[in-house]
């Protein structure tokens, strides 16, 4: 079913028609894709503006979640084939100076779902790949496309796609860049869950605003940067720190909301992110 939640522009954001913003009244903001008559294949215009939209939507206290789609059927095949063809005549990949790292997403302290409702390839494919959560399209297809681009694995995929998948599974999609289909994309876990293409929005939606109106921002933020550090932590590392945070977290106020407010058997009213602004801020660029 359609959302009956109102989207607005949200202010702040970096103007740009390739991809477009709209924030609804519970905090969600929907982030789309749009290059719709080049299937949304990726430029520099573009990255700036996704990324950009990211850092600020990190420093907004109005957001509380994040959606990223395409727009028409494809999500992103992966760089524009324009512009790869002006890189192989020059014999010099695009983008090697960038602005933002292309593994933005990992560090905005805020989840983000993407929901995939068609070709997913190559720097596509890493957008996906750090998402928190991910719906597709059944009729969604996904490739890591750089082997058969004689490129390497870009942007740190050869890190983050074992830790999500498994070794096996990861190198079998980076070395033969093969398509997969939603439902496979699914029993490899690449992605959460696979819906009908009509359903992907609506159920995106209903997911963030889940997150947005029931989870305390302060605690998403840090489940988030635990799950990324813990990566590289031993569990003893990744218990003393989930001890400090318990600490922080105790003495925070939407500890006690969220206890009164189960108790109470209502919506809890959880405070905004303020004291966790300076994470995007710290991003490498």
């Amino acid at each position: 079913m359609p959302s009956t939640h109102s989207f607005e522009p949200p202010t702040g954001y970096p103007a740009s028609d390739e991809v477009l913003r709209a924030l609804d009244d519970d905090g969600v903001l929907l982030l789309t894709l749009h290059r719709p008559e080049r299937n949304n294949a990726w430029t520099h215009t573009m990255e700036d503006a996704y990324f950009g939209s990211l850092i600020a939507a990190a420093n907004d206290p109005a957001v509380r979640a994040i959606v990223v789609t395409g727009a028409g059927k494809s999500f992103c095949p992966g760089m524009d084939m324009q512009i790869l063809e002006a890189s192989a005549t020059t014999r010099q990949p695009s983008g090697l100076h960038r602005r933002w790292p292309m593994t933005t997403a990992l560090h905005v302290p805020k989840p983000i779902i993407g929901a995939i409702n068609g070709a997913c390839a190559g720097i596509g494919f890493i957008q996906m790949a750090c998402c928190d959560i991910v719906f597709a399209a059944d009729q969604a297809k996904f490739t890591t496309s750089f082997a058969k681009r004689g490129l390497p694995a870009e942007n740190s995929l050869s890190w983050i796609l074992p830790r999500q998948i498994g070794t096996r599974a990861a190198m079998d999609l980076l070395l033969s860049a093969r398509v997969v289909l939603a439902d496979e994309a699914h029993a490899l876990g690449l992605v959460n869950r696979v819906v009908p293409a009509d359903d992907l929005l609506p159920a995106s939606l209903a997911y963030a605003r889940d997150l947005a109106t029931q989870c305390s921002p302060a605690a998403l933020a840090h489940i988030k940067q635990q799950t990324l550090a813990d990566w590289e932590r031993t569990a003893e590392e990744s218990r003393l720190r989930a001890l400090v945070l318990m600490s922080e977290m105790g003495e925070h106020p939407d500890f006690a909301e969220g206890v009164m407010s189960f108790q109470e058997k209502r919506a809890p009213a959880f405070a905004g992110l303020d004291a966790h602004l300076h994470v995007a801020k710290s991003i490498n660029r």
